[in-house]
């Protein structure tokens, strides 16, 4: 099972994205835990297979990189699918991220 991480601002904002991903990877078969997290969190998550930021907080990718370790892998949500929500798209991100095709 996949352990997948959202952060944002406060950890609110992404948890409709959440939901969709979750009935994504569920329609796909794709076992995974996935949960959003204030950005501040960061290196509460270095059990994470991979850490994906909201729009609001890509500016932070390097210090959350920093703080989860070098051979985590940490990437930008699509802004397309952060903004229409598009749950399938994140998970096609994810699985093509860390190898799951």
């Amino acid at each position: 099972m996949r352990k997948i991480v959202l952060l944002c601002a406060a950890g609110m904002s992404t948890s409709l994205l959440v939901n969709k991903m979750k009935a994504a990877a569920a329609d796909d078969g794709y076992e995974c835990d996935i949960a959003a997290f204030p950005v501040a969190t960061a290196r509460d998550h270095v059990d994470a297979d991979i850490i994906l930021l909201g729009p609001q907080v890509r500016f932070a990718k390097g210090k959350v990189q920093g703080e989860v370790g070098p051979d985590k892998i940490v990437q930008d949500i699509d802004m397309q699918a952060y903004g229409t929500m598009n749950g399938k798209k994140v998970i096609a991100q994810v699985k093509k991220a860390l190898g799951d095709e």
